[in-house]
């Protein structure tokens, strides 16, 4: 019987032998950097780096991108409360076409009357915070 157990066990011994033996020849082609899976993981690992550091690039654009918007959207919202607080002062003004009319005078069908157009600048040092 300690025949059997003993031809068993180096069976055995010899069977995880050859497992170890092909495990390290599998091993050893994994792990050369040169050609094989080694190589890409090398390269996919380089690429996980600068991938990471484009995303912190971009993420620190986009917090100053959002902080200069934030800064214009409060600047815009004032310009608007300015703007309605000058259209509902021009409800208390009177009529420009009632004045004409009771002075006489119909420029608004005169055909020889020009159009003036005023254009205002806008203010150059807002618009390089956006950028």
């Amino acid at each position: 019987m300690t025949l059997i157990s003993d031809i068993l066990m180096s069976a055995g011994a010899f069977g995880a032998a050859i497992y170890c033996f092909v495990l390290s020849a599998r091993l050893k082609k994994f792990t050369t950097l040169e050609n094989g899976m080694g190589s890409a993981i090398a390269v996919l690992s380089a690429q996980v780096d600068d991938m990471t550091r484009a995303l912190e690039k971009a993420r620190g654009a986009a917090i100053t991108s959002a902080a200069g918007l934030e800064g214009l959207t409060v600047r815009a919202e004032q310009v608007a409360g300015r703007i309605e607080i000058m259209l509902a002062s021009m409800h208390d003004l009177p009529n420009p076409a009632q004045d004409t009319a009771r002075a006489g005078g119909d420029d608004e069908d005169d055909p020889d009357k020009k159009l003036r157009f005023v254009r205002r600048r806008p203010n150059r040092g807002a618009l390089e915070a956006a950028e």
